[in-house]
């Protein structure tokens, strides 16, 4: 099944995404830390309240998360790109809930930074809580993926060699448009494009994750406990725009669509900023 979360004339709720509908959920007013998988498969359907899927704004996935973790460096051509080392284990960040943005919303660029780069990536939402969970059962942890934009300032993060304000700006970083459950996606191989106004800048598939899924689920837990609506990113394919020759960043009035085989496509414009960077033209 695919979920939404979305608000429509100043009241939020959850819904199941059926072809361009939402038919929203009985008593479910956000994914938290109070849902589960079968919370959601189970919740009664209000089927004459369906909304068009048009007429309703799209919030992040999961609106409050308590936490957000993002993994760097996971795929093997980034890592190259980078010049860095192979990790020997995940390199692990934090973002707020109020990084978050929905699918629809645009990205805006801060005044102080144009070095403002793009970061295809797949998100994992847990929906069932855990400390210390196995790495064969970590998958039994997860409610389902959804498609995520890391949007970074470059500049700010190599401020120092942590990374954090480069990473957590507020309202920069779209997770959505969809909540997709694990039975509806195979992410074996699954493709995973980054398109910044009709080129593709990055082209990889979920196979070559350096630490896979149920590798972070079970690695992340073992320091602090998962709950649901918990957020993994799961890093980024090779191609972003820092590392290109010339670079490439964001600018006003670009268009960028992340692309998941089986999870779906976000797409964003990108509005404000210094407008100095050179960008893609497709």
């Amino acid at each position: 099944m695919r979920y939404a979360s979305y608000e429509s004339d100043g009241i939020r709720g959850v819904a199941e995404v059926v072809d361009d509908l939402l038919v929203p959920l009985d008593g479910v007013a956000e994914i938290d830390r109070s849902i589960s998988g079968r919370g959601l498969a189970d919740a009664e359907r209000k089927s004459a309240e369906a909304l068009p899927l048009a007429s309703v704004t799209l919030l992040p996935v999961v609106p409050n998360p308590s936490k957000i973790f993002c993994v760097g460096l996971n795929y093997l051509e980034h890592v190259q790109e980078t010049r860095r080392e192979l990790p020997t284990y995940p390199v692990l960040f934090p973002k707020f809930a109020s990084s978050l943005i929905g699918a629809g919303d645009p990205i805006v660029l801060p005044p102080e930074s144009d070095q403002v780069d793009y970061e295809g990536e797949l998100a994992v939402i847990i929906g069932t809580a855990g400390r210390r969970i196995d790495r064969g059962r970590a998958l039994d942890h997860v409610l389902g993926y959804a498609v995520a934009n890391d949007v970074t300032m470059r500049d700010y993060q190599y401020k120092t060699h942590q990374w954090l304000q480069g990473k957590a700006w507020d309202d920069s970083t779209p997770v959505g448009p969809f909540l997709v459950t694990p039975d509806e996606v195979d992410l074996t191989r699954a493709r995973i494009r980054t398109i910044l106004n009709g080129a593709v800048v990055q082209d990889s598939d979920l196979s070559k994750l350096i630490f896979p899924i149920e590798q972070l689920i079970s690695l992340i837990s073992e320091f602090t406990a998962l709950n649901p609506g918990d957020i993994i990113l799961t890093g980024t394919p090779g191609g972003v725009g820092f590392r290109r020759d010339p670079q490439v960043f964001l600018h006003d009035g670009d268009v960028v669509v992340v692309d998941i085989e089986g999870v779906g496509a976000l797409t964003s414009n990108v509005a404000g900023g210094p407008a100095k960077s050179r960008s893609v033209r497709g």
